[in-house]
């Protein structure tokens, strides 16, 4: 489903008070440009075509508010084009109002509101559209909404946690660097000079320390630009290469303590996406369609796509998982008993439930750990610095 073209508008005019206005806008014609001044309030005296307009882009955060938003609206009684309408009601050129006014253009010509939906997959996935139709067939849209904010608000608050874990360990770290660097750069060649004077051997600690000084000052800044290019470039590598995200993710699995984690993370996520796809009616085949982007894991998107294979081969549902290899044990035993006791989807929510509790307290125990290992760290290269800077000092005064 592809939506109107969008252009953008260069305008003057005057507000109601006889002051003069200019300033940008986007629509999709001329006139649609000059109804959104006019309920803004601006009298449009020249208008300008600049061109078409770039695709519109929507943060995750504001497709969350966006979701609950409507299941409010929805709940309250209002029809869907008139609850779009009103939430794309600014006149500002932002990527939300702009997507959400392209959908109740859709809708207002009959176009179904899962389809309207995926015309604009960065902000709305698949798993996001597959369940907004399973609402639409069922007449349980606004509850179907309100089930994806909660999902995408408990998600964004992992990762929240997850990114308050990483962040003090890792300024930490980067400021014991540093430090470092600042006193092989701005102490230790006050050293050399007077170790220059003593007329003997210095201790290899220091010898390493005084080498490690010159490199730092002659090529530190050589080393740092190089080290930031091959950043950007294995980032840029990884987004483009499927199989260079596969190996990073598959070996971040193994990692001792944040492997777990993200294997806990990566279920949550698998299990509460396919569990609320089952709970809305979704038949188990079609479910998985809509989960091969669903946990941000390429090992798991992966494996998603070979149990789909297996199932459609007449496989059960754990037998494929467990085939997979990267599902644990004690999530793929539950699914065979729920398999045959038929509760699949309550058990998928209930293990995605449990993961969830697994998920936050590996955070936590990740962070109390990173504390004393990042102090010890900084405690090493500190320490280490000194003494050997003032080991030769102390070797001078055992021989006097």
């Amino acid at each position: 489903m592809s939506t109107a073209l969008e252009m953008r508008f260069a305008w003057r005019g005057m507000d109601t008070e006889g002051r003069r206005k200019q300033g940008k806008i986007i629509a999709t014609d001329a006139l649609s440009a000059r109804h959104s001044l006019r309920r803004e309030g601006v009298i449009v005296t020249a208008l300008e075509t600049l061109g078409a307009a770039p695709p519109p882009k929507a943060k995750a955060a504001e497709v969350t508010l966006f979701t609950r938003q409507l299941a409010g609206l929805l709940r309250a009684g209002l029809p869907l084009a008139g609850a779009l309408e009103l939430l794309g009601g600014s006149a500002s050129g932002g990527g939300l109002p702009r997507i959400v006014r392209a959908l109740a253009r859709d809708i207002t010509r009959g176009v179904p509101f899962s389809a309207a939906l995926a015309a604009h997959p960065a902000a709305f996935g698949a798993l996001y559209c597959q369940l907004v139709s399973v609402g639409e067939v069922a007449g349980a849209l606004p509850a179907v909404l309100a089930r994806l904010a909660d999902d995408r608000e408990r998600a964004a608050s992992q990762r929240a946690r997850l990114r308050a874990a990483l962040t003090y360990p890792v300024m930490v770290l980067l400021l014991s660097l540093a430090i470092t660097a600042g006193l092989l750069i701005g102490v230790v060649p006050t050293f050399k000079t007077i170790f220059d004077g003593f007329g003997a051997a210095l201790p290899a600690p220091t010898r390493f320390v005084l080498a490690l000084s010159d490199a730092v000052a002659h090529a530190g800044v050589p080393f740092v630009i190089a080290c930031s290019c091959a950043a950007i470039v294995m980032s840029n590598w990884m987004k483009r290469s499927p199989d260079a995200r596969e190996t990073a993710d598959r070996a971040a699995l193994r990692l001792p303590l944040a492997g777990k984690l993200l294997r806990s993370l990566a279920v949550a996520r698998w299990s509460r996406a396919l569990g609320t796809l089952l709970s809305a009616g979704t038949p188990l085949s079609d479910a998985f369609d809509s989960l091969t982007h669903a946990t941000g894991n390429r090992v798991f998107d992966l494996a998603t796509v070979d149990i789909a294979a297996r199932l459609r081969n007449g496989e059960r549902l754990a037998v494929a998982m467990r085939a997979a290899g990267c599902f644990p044990p004690d999530v793929v035993q539950p699914i065979a008993v729920a398999e045959e006791s038929g509760s699949l989807d309550a058990m998928l929510l209930d293990l995605a439930t449990l993961a969830d509790r697994q998920v936050a307290e590996r955070i936590g125990t990740f962070a109390s750990l990173c504390e004393p290992i990042v102090i010890t760290v900084l405690g090493a290269l500190v320490g280490g610095l000194v003494i050997a800077m003032y080991l030769p000092v102390i070797q001078l005064g055992n021989v006097v």
